[in-house]
């Protein structure tokens, strides 16, 4: 789907292209502040999609921006594409954003004890991977600063995410469709750009098992709110079926809520909706009126 470039003219309070660490000029945010509430904000952290080799941090954010309404502050960032730099970057690069964020928190009027991500695709991926890996040094770059300040956050949506690379081709069989993408299990896929890898390939093995969310899982992990198309031909649902359902086991169903978006394909209106978007809302006010202290 075309991304869709929000208006933000009305929001009276952003810092655009705020640079979180120094290494790359992908390294920036933007920040935007709710006009009529007062803070500490809780943070919807944006994360884009766009197969980890495409897209930006000023598309896709329409859903979030609604969060500012409920008095909600939004980071949307950018981060290191796979023609730059390959796995883990990308990772490396939410978590220093996820630390520049709580390290400045009074500076922006930020709640640092209730950070949520919120990503589709690429994005889903990196939201779930911000969520289950918090605390994960070997995901964290010392390069990029910050390191005495936590990386966890306190709630995380997924959309539609790649989650089990060397799955993927074998999932859309059983559903008796395939990729429209071609075969994930391919040098020209952008898994495997961006693991630097063929997935399927013994080299990419390990790699493939480092970039799955579910590898980091543990039960003090915090709850995720999981959405995907029944009609997705990027990614098969059942990244997101297997997803939730592993998740639950050891979160707990209370802390997993999955839902099929029936007829929906990779993204698109029904996902952006402002009623979708209001349950998301819902879910993370609920997610974060009790959040854990990051440590």
């Amino acid at each position: 789907m075309a991304p869709q470039r929000a208006d933000t003219s009305g929001i009276h309070s952003k810092f655009l292209d705020v640079p979180y660490a120094a290494m790359s000029p992908a390294q920036t945010l933007d920040l935007y502040l709710p006009n009529d509430a007062q803070g500490p904000y809780p943070l919807i952290i944006e994360i884009h999609g766009g197969g980890f080799m495409l897209g930006s941090k000023s598309a896709d954010i329409g859903p979030m921006l609604l969060g500012l309404q409920r008095g909600y502050a939004l980071a949307s960032i950018n981060y290191r594409l796979s023609s730059e730099a390959k796995f883990p970057a990308a990772v490396n690069d939410v978590k220093a954003a996820i630390r520049f964020l709580r390290a400045n928190a009074a500076k922006y009027q930020l709640d640092a004890n209730r950070f949520a991500t919120w990503g589709g695709s690429a994005g889903g991926n990196l939201s779930a991977m911000a969520a289950l890996s918090g605390g994960v040094q070997a995901l964290s770059d010392p390069a990029l600063g910050l390191m005495d300040t936590s990386d966890r956050v306190q709630a995380a949506i997924v959309w539609f995410g790649p989650i089990d690379f060397g799955a993927m081709d074998a999932e859309f069989a059983a559903l008796g469709t395939s990729g429209r993408m071609g075969a994930t299990n391919a040098p020209s896929s952008a898994e495997s750009r961006y693991l630097g890898q063929v997935i399927g390939t013994p080299q990419a093995q390990t790699l493939v098992q480092e970039a799955n969310p579910l590898s980091y899982l543990t039960p003090d992990d915090p709850p995720l709110y999981v959405q995907h198309g029944t009609a997705d031909r990027n990614i098969p649902i059942t990244q997101s079926v297997n997803f939730a359902a592993k998740a639950g086991a050891v979160l707990g169903k209370d802390q997993v809520r999955f839902e099929p978006i029936e007829g929906a394909d990779h993204g698109g209106a029904r996902f952006n909706a402002p009623d979708n978007a209001g349950k998301i809302l819902d879910f993370l006010d609920q997610a974060l009126k009790r959040p854990r202290v990051p440590g």
